[in-house]
């Protein structure tokens, strides 16, 4: 059974005190979770040092980001290899907030797919259209766009074993969420999109949603079965809220399989 992944986005926040404050937290509640895998997506500097915090348990470490070279002259650029040496697993690529506000196209962020595969870490790509888009009903459109990008230059087994999160950009935080009917459409049609090309390989990606979730809206993801996991951003950052959403999920997937 895939566990329900979690992925606490950061962004640009944090400081050590904020990390020696909740970390212990954090530690603690992933100790009585059965049906959840936590992992925590930092800013860069501080990758390091909370993978020596995390030794010994079952947190995964996640980076926001990573360039598409290896190594040379790119001031202000990380490697997948550098990530690789502090024990990143997951790599988030594509998110909106790289799109919008440093200009990453489609080319540049499947080059980026295609090197985290490569060098066997977890791209987890994120896909979603603009509030003009929705209006249009381009949706689905440009969500295939941004996965054909990526096939347009390797083929569909590249997604085995990937992460792909749909994020409505006018949805990150927002506080709008996209009617939950939408979002299991839209990823329906992604998952049997793939399937048409690989039947097998789509059993082995995940499908996460991001977008101003929360405890209040959380109960009715899970009236659907189909996501694997969310991507939080927000809610992440206020400790309290977060532990509390991690236990409503748990109770959720408890039931679920129990059902």
């Amino acid at each position: 059974m895939k566990k329900f992944l979690i992925i606490a986005n950061w962004k640009l926040n944090g400081n050590y005190n904020f990390i020696n404050k909740n970390i212990n937290i954090i530690k603690k509640i992933n100790n009585s979770l059965n049906y959840c895998q936590l992992s925590i997506a930092p800013p860069y500097v501080y990758l390091n040092y909370i993978n020596n915090l995390l030794k010994n348990t079952s947190i995964f470490l996640t980076a926001q980001n990573v360039d598409i070279h290896l190594k040379g002259s790119f001031t202000g650029e990380i490697s997948i290899n550098m990530l690789k040496d502090i024990g990143v697993k997951y790599v988030i690529i594509g998110h909106s907030e790289r799109r919008i506000y440093h200009n990453e196209d489609i080319d540049l962020i499947s080059k980026k797919f295609i090197l985290i595969k490569k060098y066997g870490l977890i791209p987890i790509l994120c896909i979603g259209e603009t509030e003009q888009q929705k209006k249009n009903k381009l949706t689905e459109k440009i969500c295939i766009n941004q996965i054909n990008s990526i096939l347009k230059i390797s083929n569909v087994n590249i997604f085995n074993k990937s992460i792909i999160a749909y994020e409505p950009l006018w949805a990150i935080g927002t506080g709008k969420i996209a009617d939950l009917n939408e979002v299991k459409k839209v990823i329906l049609f992604i998952r049997k999109y793939i399937s048409s090309l690989n039947k097998d390989i789509v059993e082995n990606i995940y499908f996460q949603y991001g977008g101003s979730v929360n405890y209040f809206n959380i109960d009715n993801f899970f009236k659907k079965k189909y996501i694997n996991g969310f991507l939080i951003g927000k809610v992440s950052l206020t400790i309290k809220n977060f532990i509390l959403l991690i236990e409503k999920i748990e109770k959720n997937l408890q039931l679920l399989n129990r059902s």
